[in-house]
């Protein structure tokens, strides 16, 4: 199946994934073998779920349904948004035509990493975006993708406890090839060696080079939330309520 027709599925489920990321998303899914799968961390109400199980054989969504980490600043538990968001997304994997390739184990990441067995050929993290769940996720569950994986992270240069996270774990690591980002989606394939000192200074210069960026989308940020969404279009902010 095409990106075109797994944007046409995915597009009307509720989520901040945009098509450019989808492509990007749905294009690493396409690199998984035959007997390989994708595990995403946080899967909301499945719009990227469905776009990498109609590239990838197999997905396995890592997601506990709590009705909590769903969108800024939405931190607490609310079991009645955790059932809905639960039930919708089953109900838009079915509506897609993609739910006998997705598995779902409903757990907070932190306690999966047991009850998913083999490699993740890709991995997909959009987790909790708070420091100290998001280092977590890239080096426990980073470590399960084998050489020549990749690893796409949301909200990267968009998050302040993302991108932290992303500094201490992968950007000064010589065991990530940095490929590029679709705005605060970003993407590193796993190296089979450590990268030499002249071929990591480059990557990590590349990689840096996102970090003015990420201010911006911090500082539009705090004028949302403090009411001046005229000051955050004055930033260049156009697409939607958040910056992604």
């Amino acid at each position: 199946m095409s990106f075109h027709d797994a944007w046409a599925r995915a597009r009307p489920i509720e989520g901040w994934l945009t098509e450019e990321q989808a492509r990007r998303l749905y294009l690493a899914a396409c690199t998984v073998p035959a007997d390989g799968q994708v595990v995403e961390i946080g899967s909301f109400r499945g719009r990227s779920a469905c776009v990498l199980a109609t590239g990838a054989p197999r997905v396995v969504c890592i997601d506990p349904h709590m009705g909590s980490d769903r969108g800024p600043q939405e931190i607490a538990a609310n079991p009645e948004l955790g059932a809905s968001d639960f039930d919708t997304f089953h109900a838009n994997l079915a509506q897609a035509g993609v739910a006998d390739r997705v598995e779902h184990v409903r757990a907070l990441s932190g306690e999966a990493l047991d009850r998913v067995p083999g490699p993740a050929h890709v991995l997909f993290v959009d987790g909790a975006h708070r420091y100290g769940p998001a280092l977590d996720d890239l080096r426990r569950w980073g470590a399960k993708v084998p050489p020549g994986g990749r690893m796409l992270v949301h909200d990267a240069y968009s998050s302040i406890g993302v991108t932290l996270a992303l500094l201490r774990a992968v950007t000064f690591s010589g065991h990530w090839r940095y490929v590029g980002r679709s705005r605060s989606l970003a993407e590193w394939e796993r190296r089979s060696t450590p990268a030499a000192p002249r071929e990591r200074l480059a990557g990590i210069g590349t990689q840096l080079a996102s970090l003015p960026w990420f201010v911006r989308n911090v500082a539009v940020k705090a004028l949302i939330l403090a009411g001046r969404p005229g000051l955050a279009r004055a930033l260049g902010h156009r697409d939607g309520p958040w910056p992604y």
